[in-house]
């Protein structure tokens, strides 16, 4: 007999004993011991036996039995469940007195039968994360445990010591995870989030482990780290005049393993320059931004800018290129000078003149530049037909012959004016030519000036 799970089970055999209350000494009588078998299931190997006492003489029993010294024994063999069987015994007491007889029965106990169904927990575990990264990017991992096998893992337990150089965002180098029990085809997952020191590749596996030794690993998973890299080269004219403009081109390129997103190029103007021109780029106040969008490892790209110059002086700006995780900065230096723009002119205030009468030449220097003038020196020549008379003006003349010649004028401001007065006398008659010239720090070969007057004699 197989009993399912748990159920327990014995052999119970009830035995009834019927006899007369009272029987005459010396004669026959019958009592009878009746088998029952009170279990549910089948019994085998059954046997009674019944002790005889002094004060009874066996006349004989039903069915017939043996003996043995003074027990009387049955083989009954097998007892269905439920069934019973009767025995009768034949005897006579021998002398007046109680008769006490006991019986007993042995029989083979049933088996007991446990169905056991032996199971084998199976541990799978896998984790994934990105192939590749930026440095600056948290890295997801996801980590999945599996039970493919055909019994329940309990007490599951997901470690993973992460790879030299990385760890968890609140700085932890190794997580773990409580998978608790996994019923067959279970499974559970955990994530959690890594950032990297610096580039490289990390490479590591998952374990997972439960109750009766099992374990298992994850195939190792690898993120390469990379990082852009940006140069900034920023171009342009070394020396400039003022009102001129001058242009400036910037390179961006990436020198890093990794892309750089998002690349935004920003050149702030100087207050003494005037924007010309910056195509493509974007400009608010004296900000000027070109979106250069993703540059690749090993690519570069070109933008230009024009200014115009306004003031003397040097003039330096920063041109700065950030993306995701990278920024560079460069500069230029432009050295702005004035022109000393001067002009020359000379008029005389009388003409024509008669021969014995004075007339005044007016010499005016002005500089229309944007540069301070210097060291002005400024020369006459008179014609035969005149001699010198008196000279006006900020600095010192100096006469030999027919030669004047000014001391030199130390600075001459952008815009600013000075006049010299000469004065001759008028000595002959005749067409004549007044000859200026000027020099100055500025000027690579003087410049000259004529004024003719005409001297007529009134005799």
């Amino acid at each position: 007999m197989t009993l399912p799970a748990g159920e327990k089970s014995c052999g119970v055999v009830r035995i009834e004993r019927s006899a007369p209350k009272q029987v005459i000494a010396g004669a026959d009588f019958d009592y009878t011991i009746k088998l029952i078998n009170l279990s549910k299931a089948d019994l085998a190997g059954v046997k009674l036996r019944e002790k005889l006492v002094t004060n009874l003489e066996l006349v004989g029993t039903n069915p017939k039995s043996t003996i043995a010294g003074n027990t009387l024994e049955w083989i009954v063999g097998d007892l269905k469940a439920g069934e019973s069987r009767l025995f009768t015994v034949r005897g006579k007491a021998q002398k007046p007195g109680q008769i006490v007889g006991c019986a007993s029965v042995v029989f083979d106990m049933p088996e007991v039968c446990l169905a056991i169904t032996a199971v084998q927990p199976s541990l799978e575990i896998v984790k994934t994360g990105p192939a590749k990264a930026i440095l600056c990017d948290t890295i997801p991992y996801k980590i999945t445990v599996k039970n493919n096998g055909s019994g329940a893992a309990c007490n599951v337990m997901v470690n993973d010591s992460l790879p030299e150089g990385m760890a968890t965002l609140d700085g932890k180098k190794a997580v773990s995870f409580d998978a608790g029990n996994l019923n067959p085809g279970e499974a559970r997952e955990f994530t959690f989030t890594a950032k990297a020191e610096k580039k490289g590749k990390y490479s590591n596996a998952a374990t997972a482990s439960a109750d009766g030794g099992l374990i298992a690993n994850s195939a190792p998973v690898s993120t390469l780290v990379v990082n852009p890299e940006l140069k900034v080269v920023k171009t342009g004219p070394a020396m400039r005049y003022t009102g001129r403009p001058g242009t400036y081109e910037i390179v961006v390129s990436n020198t890093g393993d990794g892309e750089a997103r998002n690349t935004v190029l920003t050149d702030t103007i100087p207050a003494t320059t005037t924007l010309v021109s910056a195509e493509g780029a974007n400009v608010t106040g004296n900000s000027v931004a070109w979106a250069l969008g993703t540059i690749k490892p090993g690519e570069s790209k070109k933008v230009a800018l024009t200014l115009k110059f306004n003031e003397v002086g040097a003039v330096r700006n920063v041109a700065t290129a950030t993306a995701y995780c990278a920024t560079a900065s460069a500069s230029a230096a432009t050295e702005v000078k004035g022109i000393a723009a001067i002009l020359l002119e000379c008029v005389d205030l009388s003409d024509p003149i008669e021969v014995g009468a004075n007339v005044t030449y007016e010499i005016t220097v002005t500089n229309q530049g944007s540069s301070v003038g210097t060291n002005i020196v400024i020369n006459c020549t008179l014609p035969d037909e005149q001699e010198f008379v008196s000279a006006v003006s900020q600095v010192k003349e100096t006469v030999t012959g027919k030669d004047i010649s000014f001391a030199p004028l130390p600075t001459l401001a952008p815009q600013g004016k000075a006049v010299y007065k000469v004065t001759v006398k008028c000595i002959k008659a005749g067409d004549v030519r007044f000859t200026v010239s000027l020099k100055s720090d500025q000027m690579d070969t003087p410049s000259g000036e004529t004024e003719s007057t005409h001297i007529y004699s009134g005799k």
